[in-house]
């Protein structure tokens, strides 16, 4: 298997076991931006007016896209972010 498409896998199982927007706190989770495949956001984007529901990402890495990761995780990711553009 290719190292892109585990890590694809391992982002996709890693956002589907933890898409509670509260998790955050409570599971020591944070909003990692850029990262997102287009459809596979877990909620609204940073960008206002854009949309408020997890699966309206409508590109592949879009800077104002998020899913939550475990810390310490996203800015281990090429092109993740802790900060959403607007």
């Amino acid at each position: 298997m290719k190292k892109k498409h585990f890590l694809a896998l391992a982002i996709a199982g890693i956002s589907l076991s933890s898409n509670n927007a509260f998790a955050c706190k409570e599971d020591k989770m944070e909003k990692c931006y850029g990262v997102v495949k287009a459809s596979k956001n877990d909620c609204s984007s940073s960008k206002k007016g854009a949309h408020s529901c997890a699966g309206g990402a409508q590109k592949d890495s879009d800077k104002s896209e998020w899913i939550l990761l475990p810390k310490g995780t996203c800015e281990r990711l090429t092109g993740g972010s802790l900060k959403g553009q607007e």
